[in-house]
């Protein structure tokens, strides 16, 4: 007798019983206290392993529920039970050193995986959410995020896909909840991604291109200015931005083409001309902003210089501002609309 007899109806109508009860209750009932490591996940809803177990134990045939004091949990005893049967189990360390929020890139990944699982979400022992962990860690190398080989595991990953579950109106419509637990950029994310799934595929295709291509990690760690402020896209397609803006050669031959056409280089926002102003001092001083989505910067690979808009840095520090970054004709709008009597 003991954990090995567990049967999978036996568990399930202990889960069941929890949640007609209440986790107080159900703990009170069967005498055992909060988990503190090992949870079973169900519908994204957290569930004490072992007084599980204990509980379950009682549903079979001529056995009574065990008590903590009857059995061990852990890895090797409960949640290898658990697993065994085919039920989720995770986790979670409370004493554990506490890994950053997750990122808006992380995030748009995460939805990504969502809903392309959104009817079959692995398990967290799957090679696709293994894969996941392992891309999200390569991300953190390149944008200086947290240690590649504990960043985000498999665990936390699995996690997450329950906490974008209690944002899914499906899930709801079902009687499904999720963890409401979580980042509360996720709500942001799910408003702008959630109902444009071609958007979401490329925003994190290109994520992911970036990841993955052999580009220097000190390119992509530009310091942002303190007035800019990330892309919806997230913080590795900005930094892409703002290296392709900073292209000395691009840039040079950007105005080149200017002063080829008109004779002068002048902000396409504003009309403002730094020669014309201060003279010899303000000759040649412009800068660049690239034009195009930031998640179509790695699948078109170099840069056009009909993709750069020649502007003051008052009218760049405007469009990137605050989000969803502008476009010069709708700068030039504002300033228009602001100049009208």
């Amino acid at each position: 007798m003991g954990l090995k007899d567990l049967t999978q109806a036996a568990v399930t109508a202990a889960l069941d019983e929890f949640d007609a009860l209440g986790r107080d209750a159900f703990l009170k009932r069967y005498g055992f206290g909060p988990a503190r490591s090992y949870f079973v996940v169900r519908d994204g809803v957290r569930y004490d392993s072992k007084a599980i177990a204990g509980a379950a134990h009682g549903r079979l045939e001529g056995r009574d529920s065990l008590k903590s004091a009857d059995f061990t949990g852990g890895e090797k005893t409960v949640s290898a039970a658990l697993t065994a049967l085919g039920f989720d189990v995770v986790k979670l360390t409370e004493d554990a050193p506490r890994n950053p929020s997750w990122t808006r890139d992380e995030l748009i990944l995460a939805l990504d995986f969502y809903m392309r699982h959104r009817e079959h979400m692995p398990s967290q022992t799957s090679k696709p959410i293994a894969e996941l962990s392992a891309t999200l860690n390569d991300l953190a190398k390149r944008t200086g995020g947290g240690d590649a080989e504990t960043f985000r595991n498999p665990n936390g990953v699995y996690m997450k896909m329950m906490n974008f579950r209690r944002l899914d109106p499906e899930v709801a419509a079902s009687g499904g909840v999720g963890l409401v637990r979580g980042n509360k950029d996720e709500q942001v994310v799910w408003d702008l991604f959630a109902d444009d799934p071609e958007r979401l595929t490329a925003v994190a295709k290109a994520i992911r291109q970036q990841v993955t291509l052999p580009v220097e990690i000190e390119d992509l760690q530009i310091a942002f200015d303190e007035d800019l402020v990330e892309a919806p896209e997230g913080k590795i397609l900005t930094r892409l931005h703002r290296y392709k803006e900073r292209n000395r050669k691009l840039v040079e031959n950007r105005k080149a083409k200017a002063l080829k056409e008109i004779g002068k280089l002048e902000c396409e926002v504003c009309g403002f001309d730094f020669e014309k102003t201060y003279g010899a001092r303000g000759k040649g001083f412009i800068e660049a902003h690239h034009t195009k989505p930031v998640h179509t910067l790695p699948e078109e690979g170099k840069t056009k210089l009909e993709d750069l808009a020649l502007v003051c840095p008052n009218c760049h520090r405007m469009i990137h501002s605050s989000r969803p970054w502008l476009g010069v004709e709708e700068l030039r709008q504002l300033i228009e609309d602001a100049d009208a009597p």
